[in-house]
């Protein structure tokens, strides 16, 4: 498969909300005025793969009102199909609202901070039991979820389920990033309701939260994962992939990105990949922070694009790792390149200015 591949119709579902950010690293508190702008995990993978040429469509629900059609708008600007979205009246979700969050963007030793403000967001009063999900998914090859939404009410986690099955009746390649949320929902209630995910996953982002238990009729002898440090060995990582592998054969792919933070403004970022049965590790990137939300969704979406297009295993790590690093000199929470060789050129640790 080439650059310019057509062949992939790539969908994902998931909340999108209101971003406001105090400008200049100021903090909430200070704040005399905030940038608005538009966000959530799933839709960041949306708009990414939209601008790098994919045929990529984002599922949600919000409010039929301004702020609702702005957010549509902003998806669409940026060349996300939105056909499926549902746009609803009060009757349909009686707060009518779209959900919000603030960002205060952290500096130098001071690391950011997100204030949530979505309970009773269109999103988690919407009735799903009327959407036709064989309908909504028919024609895709690629369905991305995430660990979010299934926190934010219990249609949401049913939505997240249902639309697992659909696609494994469908042949649908599925990818699924944990992304846990500990404002959302506590740690258990994410490892046992990811875990059930587990079976219908074809592609693996991150290795938490999920039980792993050394031995399903034994919990106290521990999960797998247990003592393994945030930045672990090739060794260790490579055990816990096969770990994951012999106990769901149905993954084909896992992959995580291991963060070293130097202070809230400097970090570095590697990865590792499980593969064709053999792990790899990436470069390490080293890179100071404009604005960090999203870059665990611009390494999701660096693989994701990387797999559609049939890169060879340590050019998808890499290129999964440098469109993250990317993401980080961006504003918002979105990875918008258009431009699939400056990711290969980083990936290449290409610098030069480009003439």
């Amino acid at each position: 498969m080439g650059e310019n591949d057509t062949d992939n119709r790539f969908i994902t579902i998931g909340e999108i909300m209101l971003r406001l950010t105090p400008p200049s690293y100021e903090k909430i508190r200070m704040a005399t005025n905030f940038e608005a702008s538009y966000g959530g995990s799933e839709a960041n993978i949306a708009l990414a793969l939209a601008n790098l040429g994919v045929d990529s469509t984002f599922f949600s629900v919000v409010p039929n009102n301004s702020l609702g059609k702005s957010a549509v708008r902003m998806l669409r600007s940026n060349d996300v199909h939105c056909t499926p979205m549902i746009l609803t009246s009060p009757e349909q979700t009686p707060s009518h609202r779209l959900g919000s969050y603030y960002l205060e963007s952290g500096y130098g030793i001071r690391p950011s901070k997100v204030i949530y403000d979505r309970k009773h967001s269109a999103m988690t009063e919407f009735d799903f039991n009327s959407v036709d999900l064989s309908s909504l998914l028919a024609g895709f090859t690629w369905l991305h979820l995430s660990g979010i939404t299934p926190a934010l009410a219990p249609n949401c986690r049913k939505l997240v389920m249902d639309c697992l099955k659909v696609a494994k009746e469908q042949n649908i390649i599925v990818s699924f990033d944990g992304n846990f949320r500990s404002k959302l929902w506590t740690w258990e209630q994410a490892r046992d309701f990811c875990t059930e995910c587990l079976p219908y996953v074809d592609v693996l982002l991150g290795i938490e939260p999920y039980h792993l238990w050394r031995d399903e009729d034994d919990h106290s002898r521990g999960d797998v994962k247990d003592g393994v440090p945030l930045q672990p060995s090739y060794e260790q990582q490579d055990e816990i992939f096969q770990a994951f592998i012999a106990r769901y054969p149905n993954l084909k792919c896992i992959a995580r990105h291991v963060r070293y933070a130097h202070s809230g403004s400097e970090n570095s970022l590697k990865a590792f990949l499980w593969y064709e049965n053999h792990t790899f590790e990436s470069k390490l990137f080293t890179f100071n922070i404009l604005d960090r939300v999203g870059g665990g969704d611009a390494f999701a979406s660096g693989l994701i694009y990387a797999m559609m297009h049939g890169y060879k295993p340590m050019d998808m790590v890499n290129f999964a790792v440098a469109s993250s690093v990317i993401k980080h000199t961006i504003r918002g929470d979105a990875n918008i390149t258009d431009d699939v060789q400056s990711i290969r050129n980083l990936m290449n640790m290409n610098y030069d200015i480009k003439r």
